[in-house]
């Protein structure tokens, strides 16, 4: 086996496929031969700023689903090779300079990990791992909203609660509805007018326009009386914190609003929020270090099988192989509604 990769070797600079390490799986780890990439928000930000690049030159990347090319000591009893996967690559691993799945060959860690079941293809399913992780630490981490974990019975919630979610049309909103309904919660959300039957057909009860200038006020009078579960911003923009806090600040119930934003952008917050509530921030995949990602995921195989979640934002394919990588994370930097970017490497 061969591995190539989508390198950059300057921040902003083009990228080149070339010749590329063979990842080896260390403990609690798999390699997945990749063959379909989904890229993100994040994707853009390290390629323009270099941010978390350790080493020169580096891959972008943080969906993948393949099959599994290698198994590392402690992942026999759940994975094997020659399975469907998908995953988000480890970022965290020591030693490799191409970490992200930009490339043909990745490594996946134990608890940002599922099975991919024969009748979701390769593209659908790469849409959700990064962004099911960074849902699902604000949504469930200690210091984030802290809510139940997602059940896969969910005929009766025995919940009566109501989550806001920010954003409910892009990639970690999408996912983020999804996982709450699965733990109970009522979900009202925000996007774009031409979004309202996609955030209800994931899920979602009641839906506002992100862009109208009463939406603060619609949402508090259309929840008022419920018990509130907080809020949880997928996108980070300072009007987004600042609408969320004004909506939480208003409410009766947990006055609090989970972030994308790590915890080393928390100079980025706005100033002048309503004091009493909280802001807290993203840990995405550091799920895998505690009980938060091993739970989620081993969900996600299982609803995955059940047909309990869909994938989604839908993908839209930019091309195939490596050299589509440029194309699909200059037009990530532009922007996408209701979509996700994927490359296909068969």
């Amino acid at each position: 086996m061969a591995n190539q990769a989508a390198w950059f070797h300057e921040k902003g600079g083009p990228f080149t496929v070339g010749e590329a390490p063979m990842p080896q799986p260390a403990a609690n780890e798999i390699i997945i031969r990749s063959h379909a990439i989904a890229f993100n928000p994040a994707d853009a930000v390290v390629w323009k700023t270099g941010l978390f690049v350790t080493e020169w030159p580096a891959v972008v990347g943080c969906d993948v689903a393949g099959i599994v090319a290698g198994v590392g000591d402690g992942m026999g009893d759940a994975f094997k090779i020659g399975d469907r996967v998908l995953a988000a690559p480890n970022w965290s691993a020591k030693g490799r300079i191409n970490k992200g799945s930009g490339q043909l060959y990745c490594a996946a860690v134990r608890g940002l990990l599922a099975i991919l079941p024969d009748n979701v293809s390769f593209t659908d399913g790469c849409v959700l791992p990064a962004a099911m992780a960074t849902a699902a630490s604000m949504l469930y981490q200690k210091g984030n909203l802290e809510l139940p974990l997602p059940k896969l019975d969910m005929t009766s919630s025995g919940n009566s609660s109501v989550l806001l979610v920010w954003a409910g049309s892009s990639s970690v909103g999408s996912c983020a509805i999804q996982l709450a309904v699965a733990a109970g919660f009522e979900v009202a959300t925000t996007c774009s007018s031409h979004n309202f039957g996609y955030c209800k057909d994931i899920g979602a009860t009641l839906v506002f326009d992100h862009a109208s200038p009463t939406v603060v006020d619609d949402i508090v009078a259309a929840l008022k009386g419920k018990s509130f579960a907080g809020a949880f911003d997928a996108v980070m923009y300072p009007e987004s914190i600042i609408n969320s806090a004004q909506i939480a600040h208003q409410l009766d119930g947990k006055k609090q609003v989970a972030t994308v934003l790590p915890p080393m952008a928390a100079s980025h917050v706005p100033a002048g929020l309503p004091e009493y509530v909280i802001i807290s921030f993203c840990y995405s995949t550091t799920i895998s270090e505690d009980e938060v990602g091993p739970a989620t995921f081993e969900w996600l195989t299982k609803a995955l099988a059940k047909g309990l979640i869909n994938c989604k934002p839908d993908p839209v394919i930019v091309g195939q192989g490596l050299e589509s990588v440029q194309a699909a994370v200059e037009r990530m930097e532009k922007g996408v509604s209701a979509a996700k970017l994927v490359v296909e490497l068969p």
